[in-house]
């Protein structure tokens, strides 16, 4: 049930109406970024809401069809408040977003909450970011329930996999420089593997922050590979977290980390192959 003032529901009925939109974006961190369709910056609730001239917002379409992705925000990424950096870069991922309209005209009659989510999938193409809307509608169409598969099903760290991801994280610097996706670290001694899915956070540098997928790890040539390029050029002396990874096998789990009891996955059920066979003449 949305709550709204009557001044406010008054304004919405009348034949002539100066609404502003109001766009508040909460990341993960509880950063928050805040912008209006209005022309100028407004202060609503102890909030400043900038009319930054690189965003607009595109119209809200409600739907019976329980589509996920019915309200884009659109941005120029050389906006000072919102960056391609920082997009790439995943402080923006599952960030939850709140649209509000007000009376901008007379901000005393409050305001009303006409959307909320999280942002969805973002597209970055010629300096412009769309990202898409995801509500509790998008709930409806995720699936129930868990397979039997022989891979685990937990989440790496999670209650039920019971493995503290602290454990497995140490701590490195860049030493050398490949390209854009791979770095050396001479000081690292764990086996090759040892940090292939595995998650690397930065901890200092350009990209501090920012946080990505190891796609394999060589002690051979102490060489990491990254699964997609940084936002920013690694250097020399850049500090980093890598955390061990995690490929769902039972082996991994029982010989890595020492967790076969929680192992969530079935290793011994029979795959397809074992199902189509037939007997022998």
């Amino acid at each position: 049930m949305k709550t709204i003032s009557t001044q406010l529901a008054t304004h919405l009925g009348s034949d002539l109406t100066t609404l502003a939109e109001l766009v508040r974006i909460t990341r993960t961190d509880n950063v928050v970024v805040a912008f209006t369709s209005h022309d100028v910056d407004l202060s609503v609730e102890g909030l400043t809401y900038y009319a930054d001239g690189a965003f607009t917002s595109e119209k809200l379409i409600q739907n019976t069809e329980l589509k996920t992705k019915d309200y884009e925000v659109v941005g120029i990424l050389d906006s000072a408040l919102i960056t391609e950096g920082d997009l790439q870069a995943g402080l923006y991922d599952h960030a939850r977003i709140d649209v509000f309209v007000c009376n901008w005209a007379d901000l005393s009659q409050g305001i009303v909450h006409i959307r909320r989510g999280w942002l969805g999938e973002i597209a970055l193409s010629g300096g412009r970011y769309g990202a898409g809307l995801r509500g509790f509608h998008d709930l409806l169409t995720r699936k129930v329930g868990e397979t039997y598969t022989p891979e685990c099903r937990f989440c790496f760290g999670d209650t039920r996999c019971g493995v503290d991801p602290d454990a497995y994280t140490v701590a490195g610097s860049v030493t050398a420089l490949g390209d854009a996706r791979t770095f050396y670290d001479e000081a690292r001694t764990q086996d090759t593997g040892q940090f292939d899915e595995g998650l690397l956070v930065w901890t200092g540098g350009a990209n501090i922050g920012a946080s990505c997928e190891v796609s394999s790890w060589k002690v051979s040539s102490h060489l990491f590979t990254l699964w997609i390029p940084l936002p920013y050029e690694i250097c020399i002396g850049d500090t980093y977290k890598v955390t061990a990874g995690c490929d769902k096998r039972f082996t991994t789990c029982r010989t890595r980390f020492f967790n076969g009891l929680n192992y969530g996955g079935f290793p011994y059920l029979p795959g397809i192959g074992k199902i189509l066979e037939y007997p022998e003449a």
